[in-house]
């Protein structure tokens, strides 16, 4: 299996299965002298990992960060970032009884049809586990951020469950008050009823989450086939069970009129341009205005779910499938972190690009405005 890497300096490769011993990632072109350490990235790792509430899955996880290389005496020497995540709560045997079977929604068709093998222990490589390691080597792109550009904030939220938007005003001071990410306590009381119901059922529900990212500078990105929002779409496209990616006003843009979608230009009295609104999510041309980037992505229901479902065997036989074991009835929910680390890595990897093509600070020598 190839196509395990992502970025183009800042380039990520993930490694392992669900029910392995363990999975990581190994990043490489991450500058030298950023201050880094396990306990800096268990943090974000701590906000992903499975059984952190009832609405999430049971699996027991630590999710505990190695550094196995690239770090020397708490800051990084420009050489490769091995990071290991020990598996320490599988039950291989809850999917013993789906090795012959096809999970309807899940990767296990395509992945026979493609290989002629597969890893049914909880998907193996398809499994959203994967993600963990995305969110440590996020951790890492956060760490260099820090250093190289210290005013970017990068925020990640529910903004759906289902039929069920947000009520009422946004309060960003909730986001991390609730098990849902949303920036409601009002919606997080109305999700909770709701999604408990779908849970006990044994069924599940698909979300929306937005990623915002703010204090970018003007410049980042390229034409043609180096745009962010290129890397940004297919950065999030390429997280577990996401089905669709949008940036700024996205579909709804198609609804709108040329004079109702253009952000109006003014000059600010910093000397720097300000604009009407973000109908363009912070980016022109695959390049960034210095307003905010802002990235949604639909997660579709988790697939796993206690509902009988017809299916096929290997063999080509009709047969029926339960999918019993621990599974997120709203896997959304913990798609916030990985979808914040992504927005993370995308950065980063464009913020050193602009840096290798350019030279210097974004922004301070070419393109003066006034």
């Amino acid at each position: 299996m190839s196509l395990n890497t992502f970025g183009h300096l800042f380039r990520v490769t993930t490694w392992g299965e669900s029910h392995g011993p363990a999975l990581g990632a190994t990043v490489d072109g991450c500058p030298p002298g950023v201050p880094v350490d396990e306990a800096a990235l268990q943090h974000w790792l701590d906000r992903r990992k499975p059984g952190t509430s009832k609405y999430t899955t049971q699996r027991r996880e630590a999710d505990a960060v190695r550094i196995l290389s690239g770090v020397f005496e708490g800051q990084t020497t420009g050489t490769p970032v091995q990071l290991m995540i020990e598996n320490t709560d599988q039950r291989s045997k809850d999917y013993g009884d789906i090795a012959e079977k096809f999970r309807p929604g899940h990767a296990d068709i395509t992945y026979w049809q493609k290989y002629g093998i597969r890893d049914y222990r909880g998907g193996g490589r398809s499994s959203a586990r994967e993600t963990a390691a995305r969110v440590a080597a996020g951790g890492l792109a956060r760490a260099a951020l820090s250093e190289l550009a210290p005013g970017i904030e990068i925020t990640g939220y529910m903004t759906q469950m289902g039929p069920h938007g947000i009520t009422g005003d946004r309060d960003m001071d909730q986001v991390d008050q609730n098990p849902f990410w949303v920036p409601s306590a009002e919606t997080a009381e109305t999700w909770a009823g709701y999604l408990e119901e779908l849970r006990k059922s044994g069924n599940s529900v698909g979300a929306i989450i937005e990623v915002v990212a703010r204090g970018v500078p003007a410049g980042l990105g390229a034409p043609v086939y180096g745009k962010i929002d290129t890397d940004l779409a297919a950065a999030m496209m390429s997280i577990n069970a996401v089905k669709g990616v949008e940036i700024g006003e996205g579909m709804a843009a198609a609804m709108l009129t040329g004079e109702d979608n253009a952000d109006e230009i003014f000059m600010g009295n910093d000397g720097q341009p300000v604009y009407s609104s973000n109908h363009a999510g912070g980016i022109l041309g695959g390049i960034t205005t210095g307003q905010d980037i802002v990235v949604r992505f639909a997660v579709k229901p988790t697939s796993s779910i206690l509902k009988p479902r017809q299916t096929i065997t290997k063999s080509g036989q009709a047969t029926e499938i339960v999918t019993r074991g621990r599974h997120d009835p709203c896997v959304g929910i913990r798609a916030v972190p990985v979808g914040e680390a992504m927005m993370a890595c995308v950065i980063l990897d464009h913020l050193l690009l602009h840096r290798g093509q350019i030279g210097g600070e974004v922004g301070t020598h070419r393109g003066r405005i006034g």
